[in-house]
């Protein structure tokens, strides 16, 4: 979802070349999920990286902060503390799910936003 981050070019690829989809945290929620399933199961997808970033604002951000700034929400936010821990997380249900067909991976990234590498977390 950060702006500064363009998913195209950090692989190298041209519009048309990959699906993507973006939301705060790059947090593997179940619309994540649902997105995933139709990429792979009807649009011929075989292969997703998730990717996070450094300089995230959703890492440390907790339910209880973001209730105090806005007041009850009706679902769970999804702040984390740890950028390799929660792509850890996100890799592992996509690969507990057993309708994302991925035959070549499901494999999770760190941006770096100050350096721009691009490092293989999760193989």
């Amino acid at each position: 979802m950060d702006t500064r981050v363009d998913p195209w070019k950090i692989v190298g690829a041209e519009a048309g070349d990959v699906h993507t989809i973006r939301n705060a945290g790059a947090i593997v929620t179940d619309d994540v999920a649902r997105s995933l399933i139709a990429s792979t199961q009807m649009l011929a997808v075989d292969r997703v990286q998730v990717m996070m970033h450094t300089d995230c604002g959703m890492q440390g951000l907790t339910q209880r902060v973001v209730e105090e700034q806005l007041g009850p929400v009706p679902y769970d936010f999804g702040g984390f503390d740890s950028l390799e821990d929660e792509l850890r997380r996100g890799v592992e249900r996509l690969r507990a799910e057993p309708l994302v067909d991925a035959p070549k991976g499901i494999t999770g990234y760190v941006y770096d936003i100050a350096t721009g590498e691009f490092r293989l977390v999760v193989p």
